[in-house]
C-alpha cells in the first residue's frame, strides 16, 4: 500500500508553515490572482517563493489554485502569471478552465491538477483530462466510494479527494445563487454562501409553511476519518482538507489528527484501531456537525440543516508557543484565559499533556491573573519541554 499524500489548505505564510510542520505533505494556496477565494488574504509572488523554499527544505510541496472561471479580460495575464509561478518554485497548479490548462501546458512545465470545480465524477471525464495532460484529478465532492474505486481501477492518473471540511450545497463550481442574490460570482471567488442564509418556506400556493425555525439548506461538513482505511486501500493518491480561510488552530488540529491516523493505519494495517479521541478532537475544533456525506452513497435529510443551526465561534485555541527556554514558555495569546484554568499543550513533536495555569507574567514581567488582550505576549513556567509553533487549548472533559 502506498501512503497517500496529506494535502492541507493555507491562507497565508503562517498557516502554510503550521500545516507543513503539523504533518501535511503538501499545501494548496491562492496566489495574487485567478484563485477562488477573493476574500482570503492570498499570497504575493514573493510570499509564494518563500513558501516554496520553506516547503522544499522539508521535502514537501506547494500547489497554487488557478481555478477561476476565465473571462476574456483575464486571458492576457494568464501566460506571464503561470510562468512566474513556475519561477517561484510552485510544484503544481490547480485548474478548472480548459483554456488555462492549455496555456499552462504550452508555456510551462508545471504539474497540472484538475480542480474539484470541474465537478469530475466519471471515468470518461477523467480519461479526457488525462489525455489533455492533467497529472491529477481532484474529484467532485459528490463522488461515491464505488465511483472512486472504478475510476482508480480504469484510469492511470493520480486521484485526489476531499476528506474533511465544508461542503457545497450545489455541484461545486456550478452554483449561481450568489450571483443571483448579491451579484458576487461564486465561480470567480466571490461566493456569499447563500446556502447558509435563512429563508421563508412557501408551498405551491405561496402559503408560508411554519417549521421549528426558518428554512435553510446549508450542508453539514464532511469528515471521512472513520473511512480512512478503506480510502487508503483504494489507492487514492492525495487526501485533501478544505479550508484556506480557516484558523491556524483549525489547520494544526485537523492536519495533526489525520497525520496520526494515516500513519497508524499505513504503517501497520493489521493493528490499526479507530481512535474515538481523534474524532472528539475534530468535532471540538469545528462549529458545524460533520458526516461522511457522499462517500457511502447519497444521504437525505441527514446531510443538511433544514431547520437552522447554530455556529458558535470556536474559542478553544488559547495561545501559540513562540519560545521555550529554561522551563519558561513564551506565548502569544489567541483567546481569553486566566490563572487557575486547566489547559492542554500539543504540537507536531509534543505529546499532548494537561497543565494547570498557576501564574502568568506579561511582557513587563509583572504577574497578571487574566490574559485578555489580542495577541498579548506572556510567559509561564511549564516543566515539560515545548517547541515553537506548539499550541495551548482549552482542556475539555
Amino acid at each position: 500500500m502506498k501512503k497517500p499524500e496529506l494535502l492541507a489548505p493555507a491562507g497565508d505564510l503562517e498557516r502554510l508553515k503550521i500545516a507543513l510542520l503539523y504533518g501535511a505533505d503538501a499545501v494548496y494556496i491562492g496566489g495574487p490572482m485567478l484563485g477562488l477565494r477573493a476574500n482570503a488574504i492570498n499570497f504575493t509572488l514573493d510570499e509564494i517563493k518563500e513558501g516554496c523554499d520553506f516547503a522544499h527544505k522539508l521535502g514537501k510541496k506547494v500547489h497554487v489554485t488557478v481555478n477561476i472561471v476565465l473571462h476574456n479580460k483575464e486571458i492576457k495575464y494568464i501566460k506571464d502569471y503561470l510562468i512566474n509561478l513556475e519561477k517561484a518554485g510552485v510544484d503544481a497548479v490547480i485548474i478548472s478552465d480548459p483554456a488555462i490548462l492549455k496555456i499552462a501546458k504550452e508555456n510551462t512545465n508545471l504539474e497540472l491538477h484538475l480542480s474539484t470545480q470541474a465537478s469530475t465524477l466519471n471515468i470518461e471525464a477523467v480519461k479526457f483530462f488525462k489525455d489533455f495532460g492533467v497529472k491529477r484529478v481532484v474529484l467532485g465532492r459528490e463522488t461515491s466510494k464505488k465511483d472512486i474505486k472504478q475510476i482508480i481501477d480504469n484510469v492511470d492518473v493520480d486521484i485526489e479527494m476531499f476528506i474533511h471540511g465544508a461542503m457545497c450545497s450545489s455541484y461545486s463550481g456550478r452554483c449561481v445563487l450568489s450571483n443571483f442574490f448579491t451579484a458576487r460570482d461564486a465561480n470567480r471567488g466571490g461566493c456569499a454562501q447563500i446556502c447558509r442564509w435563512d429563508f421563508n418556506l412557501l408551498d405551491e400556493d405561496k402559503t408560508p409553511l411554519k417549521g421549528e425555525k426558518e428554512f435553510t439548506f446549508c450542508t453539514k461538513d464532511l469528515s471521512n476519518l472513520v473511512n480512512l482505511p478503506e480510502i487508503c486501500d483504494m489507492g487514492v493518491s492525495s487526501l485533501k482538507i478544505e479550508g484556506r480561510m480557516r484558523s491556524v488552530y483549525y489547520i494544526a488540529t485537523v492536519v495533526g489528527i489525520y497525520r496520526k491516523a494515516i500513519d497508524e493505519y499505513c504503517n501497520n494495517p493489521s493493528k490499526y484501531e479507530y481512535n474515538l479521541e481523534y474524532e472528539k478532537v475534530l468535532r471540538n475544533c469545528a462549529n458545524r456537525d460533520s458526516i461522511t456525506q457522499f462517500f457511502n452513497g447519497n444521504f437525505g435529510k441527514e446531510s443538511q440543516y433544514y431547520n437552522g443551526r447554530q455556529e458558535v465561534s470556536n474559542q478553544d485555541f488559547l495561545g501559540l508557543v513562540l519560545d521555550y527556554k529554561d522551563g519558561i514558555v513564551t506565548l502569544e495569546q489567541r483567546n481569553y484565559f486566566k490563572v487557575g484554568d486547566v489547559v492542554e499543550f500539543f504540537g507536531p513533536n509534543t505529546k499532548t499533556f494537561e497543565y494547570k495555569i498557576e501564574e502568568v507574567f506579561n511582557d513587563m514581567n509583572e504577574s497578571i491573573d487574566i490574559v485578555r488582550h489580542p495577541k498579548q505576549i506572556v510567559t509561564m513556567k511549564v516543566s515539560q519541554p515545548l517547541e515553537k509553533f506548539d499550541m495551548m487549548r482549552i482542556k475539555k472533559d
